[in-house]
């Protein structure tokens, strides 16, 4: 149904439960502190240099940690790591020490943690920012890689986590 109107923040976020993402931890660690928060908004912006881009609550202070440690990385889960997604989520209200015991972390090449086990693992340094609305859209150049087993990824829609079918295009709900 096609609707013109004006749109509120409910109508907007029922809508956007419709659009299924892959779900991923962004984490950072440097002078400034250790974060880590659960994701669905992040993308890929060029190959010529290698960049991505994630969005971050602005209002959540502690975001600003990824600003000021000016690099992060871009976990990107499999369906086994819901637990970990969860924990990093902030609903459980999980210290940031307990969310990084959820999983096993090294460093590639900026020191912002990288989850061993990933489906891909994105290192970036910060190369700008971009303040929209309630969010921050934070540009990173990726300067480590790391490609984990090819398992099937984690996705949220309709506010919940699903599962691509082996070789379908369809999804699976979680249990």
């Amino acid at each position: 149904m096609l609707k013109k109107n004006d749109i509120g923040p409910q109508a907007y976020r029922d809508a956007m439960s419709h659009f299924a993402g892959h779900v991923h931890v962004v984490t950072t660690d440097g002078p400034a502190g250790k974060r880590g928060t659960t994701v669905i908004a992040a993308c890929s912006v060029s190959d010529t240099p290698p960049t991505i881009l994630v969005c971050l609550n602005r209002e959540n202070a502690k975001n600003e940690l990824f600003v000021k440690n000016g690099r992060f990385a871009l976990n990107t889960l499999a369906s086994h790591q819901e637990p970990l997604s969860v924990g990093f989520s902030g609903i459980t209200g999980l210290p940031v020490e307990e969310r990084f015991a959820l999983g096993e972390w090294d460093v590639i090449s900026t020191g912002a943690p990288t989850l061993k086990g990933a489906l891909a693992v994105f290192d970036c340094e910060l190369i700008d920012t971009k303040d929209l609305a309630t969010h921050r859209v934070l540009f990173g150049k990726v300067t480590g890689l790391r490609m984990g087993d090819n398992l099937r990824p984690l996705i949220y829609h309709a506010r919940g986590y699903h599962v691509l079918d082996s070789g379908a295009a369809a999804f699976t709900e979680k249990e």
